[in-house]
């Protein structure tokens, strides 16, 4: 077996083991693209190893995705299919696992009219509002990992010659994932104490208040009382561990939905609906956005802020330290699950309900009432830097260092 195929396997072991932790008589959904196909049935293998009960693969192809905001009646855009809806619904009942591989070009949509995204956007964030709850409450185990594909890695490394772009970014990707060590699953063991113990200090200091300090952004986002921070491995409901994103670099809680205020500018682009949004400020007062702007893709930002009153307020607060490993490779992935890690961030739209203390078995309404932010979106956007101050402030108005200079201060 080549040294290649070997880190494949590896990737895919860790992915079952470690991502979603599959247990016995355990059933698995897998949804990837075609052009993943291959390491899809590697996944599979080591699923149906650790004793699977059955693996059900949702394909997706980027030229049918495309054929369809190009061509289909606009009022179809509103529709999502119902039994798309059950089958999530019914197997995440049943104990399910789900695993997403993401490989779709960044800007796949570029140049569709932006109310064919939006409206494609929020008709599937509506349906499965249900299932995204079971995500957010940790009910179930999931991951999100990611393989190439020939346009998103086109993107990543325009400079190189197109026969050496795929394996490039699948260099690029193992490194992330740490698919390349001798022993992956014990170096995510060993990650995974390393971040919680960020978890731990944060989670005794109880700050009030955060205030972020950097070129473009000056914005103070108030926690709620009883707030967790997290990061790293999760427990679904039955006590088994996941890992909800492989690669993760960050610790993360919830803001207080209305305790947001100031502005804060991106520092990466995002690439959402099949877009990209670059270089945009928005602006919030008691929680809510009042103004947005964007040298790119302003449009589609707006349409997201939009896309129903959650939207317009924050749901994540996460911190990454400008010197994780992915800020130091130094690429531009252009996609979140990697963007997100090399840099702090923060998510428009529903809040996680297990950074909370016994928000897990919360009710919406309840959660609401907790000061957690609910939407039918949950968009991160990056904006770290090597230059960005964060302190901590105390019930008592004292504040102490947390971030210095992008990094860790304690």
């Amino acid at each position: 077996m080549s040294a290649f195929n070997q880190y494949l396997s590896k990737y895919a072991e860790l992915a079952v083991k470690v991502g979603v932790n599959i247990q016995p008589n355990q059933y698995l959904y897998v949804s990837a693209s075609i052009e993943s196909a291959e390491f899809v049935r590697l996944v599979t293998e080591k699923a149906y190893d650790a004793g699977a009960r059955q693996v059900f693969v949702d394909w997706s192809d980027e030229t049918v995705s495309r054929l369809r905001f190009e061509k289909a009646p606009s009022d179809s855009f509103i529709e999502f299919p119902e039994w798309k809806v059950m089958e999530r619904e019914q197997l995440a009942e049943k104990g399910a696992a789900f695993m997403t591989i993401v490989s779709q070009s960044p800007d796949l949509l570029k140049g569709i009219d932006p109310t064919r995204v939006g409206d494609s956007q929020q008709a599937s964030g509506k349906a499965l509002n249900t299932f995204r709850q079971y995500i957010q409450s940790d009910k179930i185990s999931w991951t999100v990992i990611a393989t190439p594909s020939k346009a998103w890695a086109k993107m990543v490394f325009p400079d190189l010659s197109e026969d050496k772009q795929v394996d490039a970014l699948w260099d690029a990707i193992l490194k992330a994932v740490r698919a390349d060590n001798e022993n992956p699953v014990q170096s995510w063991l060993e990650h995974d104490k390393k971040l919680h113990s960020k978890v731990d200090y944060l989670n005794n200091k109880s700050y009030r208040k955060l205030h972020y300090l950097a070129p473009g952004t000056d914005l103070t986002v108030e926690l709620p009382a009883g707030h967790l921070w997290c990061g790293a491995g999760s427990l679904n409901e039955k006590g088994h561990a996941f890992m909800a994103n492989m690669p993760t670099e960050e610790v993360f809680t919830v803001p207080l939905k209305t305790g947001v205020n100031g502005y804060v500018s991106s520092t990466k682009p995002l690439s959402y609906g099949g877009n990209i949004i670059d270089n945009f400020k928005i602006t919030f007062k008691n929680g809510q956005v009042t103004a947005v702007s964007a040298e790119q893709g302003q449009e589609v930002l707006q349409r997201l802020i939009d896309t129903d009153e959650g939207a317009k307020h924050l749901g994540e607060v996460a911190l990454v330290p400008h010197d994780s490993p992915i800020s130091q490779s130094q690429i531009l992935f252009y996609n979140t699950l990697f963007d997100e890690n090399a840099s702090n961030h923060f998510a428009l739209g529903s809040a996680y309900s297990f950074c909370i203390e016994g928000g897990k078995t919360m009710s919406p309404e309840d959660l609401e009432k907790h000061g957690l932010n609910q939407s039918i979106t949950h968009v991160d956007f990056m904006i770290g830097s090597e230059y960005m101050d964060i302190d901590g402030i105390h019930d008592d108005g004292q504040s102490e260092p947390i971030f210095r200079k992008g990094n860790w201060a304690f």
